[in-house]
């Protein structure tokens, strides 16, 4: 226990709130009480670092603390069962944000690593299921999940290589086109999956959101995860099409886990953002499949970088997919290491990306049972 002074003053009540230092959750909150006395905080047993705030209160205005006034902070270390104050002082809520500022900026930079790499065997279980339960009760089973890529390639192939006749520089080899063609879309499927069920995943687990304790925040990673399964199968037959037609893979080629760290973090940042958006727009679901055609049509998946006009090419290729494709047919086509200060320039945006969607996610989420 620690024990509190709780002084209120003529109009307003005095009271205090326990609340989880690395989270800012609030734990519990004292009773209000018109007179002074000493109170005691039941300070967890668990070990952790608390915070207890120590303010006036009313009924009408809420907490003075939070509306600019000055108030008792005392920070408690439990370690093995026992407390330490690690500090007492007086100060204001704006002043206590600034002051930790740089511990929550920290937290946040780890936090999203920390859960994936906790929850990694029910992520793994997860996906397993997921791919399991995607075909079941179907005659073809498993097998669907190397043919629904393999026919997917090969329906865009029939209709841009065939139909439209469309060529890769001046070679008129349609297997040429089909190289090109086959390895931009080796990431787009794994991107394009995992995006493409991202605003609905929420709402298909809503029991995981509303009866158990659960990382709901895995849901969009599983999503990742299967998409990367269905393009590692994609990966396997363009591999075999690959050495049917030049009788060799590229050793550069092995690059390919290093291209794919930007690409995984892009991913995971917009499953994120679209998952926690489209639980309160419900809406982004029926609007996602159009934003994934038009990404899919202004990135040179299925027709080469130059037929797009200069200043189409100037603006596109600043887009994180655009340039994710061209790393891929440097590793694939051209036998050639990544575009190192491309990849700098890649690798900052899935950054930015991955920690947007993971915000977003995190600011949303206390609200998902509310919604649900």
């Amino acid at each position: 226990m620690l024990r509190v002074s709780l002084e209120p003053v003529r109009d307003e009540a005095a009271g205090w709130q326990l609340l989880d230092a690395r989270t800012g959750a609030l734990i519990e909150e004292g009773p209000w009480v018109t007179e002074a006395v000493e109170s005691e905080v039941p300070i967890p047993t668990d070990d952790g670092d608390y915070r207890v705030l120590v303010s006036t209160v009313s009924a009408e205005r809420g907490w003075a603390y939070s509306r600019g006034a000055s108030m008792r902070v005392v920070d408690v270390a439990v370690r093995h069962g026992a407390q330490s104050v690690t500090n007492d002082r007086r100060t204001t809520i704006q002043a206590l944000r600034w002051l930790g500022l740089p511990a929550r900026l920290a937290n946040f930079a780890v936090e999203p690593w920390l859960l994936i790499w906790r929850n990694r065997s029910l992520i793994v279980a997860m996906v397993e299921r997921d791919l399991e339960g995607r075909y079941k009760g179907s005659y073809g089973d498993r097998f669907w999940t190397i043919a629904q890529p393999l026919f997917l390639m090969l329906a865009y192939w029939f209709v841009f290589g065939v139909v439209l006749k469309t060529r890769f520089g001046d070679d008129p080899n349609p297997s040429i086109y089909m190289l090109f063609f086959l390895c931009g879309m080796i990431p787009w499927l794994a991107i394009s999956e995992a995006v493409g069920r991202a605003p609905s995943v929420i709402l298909e687990h809503r029991n995981f959101v509303k009866k158990l304790v659960f990382p709901v925040e895995i849901l969009p990673v599983n999503l990742v995860f299967s998409g990367l399964v269905s393009a590692a199968f994609a990966l396997v037959i363009y591999l075999f099409f690959l050495m049917a037609t030049r009788e060799r893979i590229p050793l550069d080629a092995l690059w390919l886990p290093v291209v794919m760290i930007p690409q995984i973090l892009i991913t995971l940042g917009v499953c994120w953002g679209w998952a926690a958006i489209g639980l309160f727009a419900r809406d982004l679901g029926q609007v996602n499949g159009f934003l994934l055609t038009l990404v899919f049509f202004l990135t040179p998946i299925c027709y080469p970088m130059e037929k797009l006009p200069a200043e189409a090419s100037r603006i596109l290729q600043k887009f994180p997919v655009y340039k994710l494709v061209g790393e891929y047919r440097l590793l694939f086509i051209s036998g050639a290491p990544p575009d190192w200060p491309v990849m700098v320039q890649l690798l900052s945006m899935s950054i930015v990306i991955f920690y947007l969607g993971y915000g977003v996610f995190r600011k949303l989420r206390p609200s998902f049972p509310d919604v649900l």
